[in-house]
């Protein structure tokens, strides 16, 4: 459980040209296996659960924000921080950056991006062409970017990919979908509830697209897919939870949330759901809401959860969604995950509680008001303190397409071409080991319990959630992969390093800046000597020799486990 080990300097002396790939492999070497085990905090042991704060909604003010403190705000509110958002954290204060956040107009749908750059041509009826460009282009440019990373939690948690969709026109349809969670991230998560529900992209990854009622003849029974997921996943979970996410239980056995008849009464509201048109050879049919077949509708009566509503319809789906969303489980299993998308993989049950609370009712009587809930995970004193700085059960690993995208933001990459070649970055041996929107079933990249086994980690209670997609394998990828981007970009997807350029002669200066704007000032005094030195062996004397130093500060700094885990 070793932190960031020394680098090899003399892997990194400096090079004729600038492509630090070589060393990358070495770097990868060093630091894999102590990257694996970022969340074990200083590897002494098993870390300690810290005590739960003060129950407070926002917290402690005080009479200024540094930009060490804004930075790190950024890195749970957005895709990535810039130098330009982090003095804008410290003039403006958070609540007042969430605000003018939450004012900014929705960026071009995906839909629309995907129509104006020639996608609807005959040729993509059956291709996926198209889908990455616009999923990196909005996460990495738009400036609505606390709705962007909300938009990524939400991806998270209501899962479609678009490798599992059976239909045509796959990029419109799962572009389509995320349209419908970034459109409702400041709403309502009722309202989100129906639009998912009301999705093609949705209603084909869970196979409950032209769902029939039961065939007494035949014994042919709904599909329970979206039923079972539903509860499972998007609005219960497995057992009863008490409004701080602890599990209810009789007699040592936690009680469960719901039933497999519970399950199969729901899939019949479930059936008939179908596409608005038969007209396939345009991708409209996506973007609208699906709309009932009465054929296919099951109308007899359906009883869950205490409920029973009769007449079929959307009517019955309307009492089904009602009713999960006044179930007492929906605030703090919904809350506990959006947390740990955003903060911390292990949120204390006051901080779940003060958010679940806000969810049930933002002051106002409304519940599922997704803006309380959004401002109550960020502004709370368990997000904002600077104790969790020195906690071993804070934090979280950050995901990796966040680290792509956070060092794409700092360095303000672009795509002349508009064609953003960055692709598909789910392969963990080549890539990221996670792609936005390519996640291969409903229960995502990572699940929000997973713990890895045999762990200080798991041996302390704690989760870790995106350790299930991190091994020896997948971090030397990363690294690997990150220093051909750092360096030489992909198509004409390349970095802006002419304003960090200018600091490369002073590895104090430079490493500085690298630390505040993408790992948030949260390197380690050790972590900063050792990345200095590693810049300080390659000479400045020459434009390659500054742009090494650059690149080495840059990837040196993405590979340490003081980044990889974010405070």
């Amino acid at each position: 459980m070793e932190q960031l080990q020394a680098f090899d300097r003399s892997e990194l002396a400096e090079r004729d040209t600038p492509a630090p790939m070589t060393a990358a492999r070495d770097i990868a070497t060093i630091i894999g296996g102590a990257a694996m085990l970022a969340a074990c905090g200083d590897g002494g042991g098993s870390p300690t659960p810290t005590p739960a704060p003060t129950p407070t909604s926002t917290p402690t003010p005080t009479a200024t924000i540094t930009p060490a403190q804004a930075s790190r705000f950024l890195a749970q509110s957005t895709m990535g921080a810039t130098k330009t958002m982090v003095a804008d954290v410290v003039s403006n204060g958070y609540a007042g950056w969430i605000s003018a956040q939450f004012a900014l107009p929705r960026a071009t749908a995906h839909w629309d991006w995907l129509v104006a750059n020639g996608y609807t041509a005959a040729t993509y009826i059956n291709s996926t062409a198209g889908f990455d460009p616009t999923v990196w282009r909005q996460a990495i440019v738009e400036p609505d970017q606390l709705r962007q990373r909300v938009g990524l939690a939400l991806l998270d948690m209501l899962v479609v990919g678009i490798d599992g969709l059976v239909l045509n026109w796959k990029q419109f349809a799962a572009a389509g979908y995320l349209d419908v969670l970034l459109d409702n991230a400041f709403g309502n998560y009722r309202n989100l509830l129906d639009a998912i529900t009301t999705n093609a992209a949705m209603a084909s990854f869970l196979t409950f697209l032209g769902n029939r009622k039961a065939n007494t003849a035949t014994g042919a029974q709904p599909d329970e897919n979206y039923a079972r997921e539903l509860m499972q996943l998007f609005t219960l979970g497995l057992y009863q939870l008490n409004i701080d996410g602890s599990v209810k239980m009789s007699g040592g056995v936690p009680l469960e949330t719901y039933t497999p008849s519970d399950v199969s009464q729901l899939a019949r509201v479930f059936t008939g759901l179908s596409l608005a048109t038969s007209v396939s050879n345009t991708p409209d049919r996506y973007r609208v809401p699906l709309i009932m077949n009465a054929a296919l509708n099951e109308t007899g009566s359906a009883t869950f959860l205490g409920t029973t509503t009769s007449g079929g319809g959307l009517a019955a789906i309307k009492v089904a969604l009602d009713t999960l969303f006044a179930h007492p489980n929906m605030p703090p299993f919904v809350s506990k995950q959006l947390i740990q998308h955003l903060v911390t993989s292990n949120p204390s049950s006051a901080y779940i509680g003060r958010v679940a609370n806000i969810f049930a009712d933002n002051g106002s009587g409304v519940r599922g008001d997704m803006k309380a809930v959004i401002r109550a995970i960020l502004l709370d004193a368990e997000a904002r303190s600077d104790a969790a700085l020195s906690s071993t059960s804070a934090g979280k690993l950050r995901e990796p397409v966040t680290r792509l995208t956070g060092w794409a933001r700092a360095f303000g990459v672009t795509s002349p071409s508009n064609a953003w070649a960055i692709g598909d970055t789910s392969s963990s041996s080549t890539r990221l080991g996670q792609s936005i929107g390519r996640s291969q079933t409903v229960f995502n990249y990572f699940r929000p319990g997973y713990s890895p086994p045999n762990t200080a980690i798991s041996s302390a209670g704690l989760v870790a959630p995106e350790f299930q997609i991190t091994n020896e394998l997948s971090v030397v990828a990363y690294v690997n992969y990150m220093s051909g981007l750092i360096s030489n970009g992909t198509g004409d997807v390349k970095a802006d390093y002419t304003d960090i350029l200018t600091k490369a002669s002073d590895s104090a200066i430079l490493v500085d800046e690298i630390n505040l704007v993408l790992a948030a000032g949260q390197l380690s005094a050790a972590t900063v000597t050792t990345i200095r030195a590693a810049v300080d062996s390659i000479s400045a004397s020459t434009p390659a020799g500054q742009l090494n130093r650059v690149y080495t500060a840059i990837l040196t700094t993405m590979a340490s486990t003081d980044y990889l885990t974010l405070k």
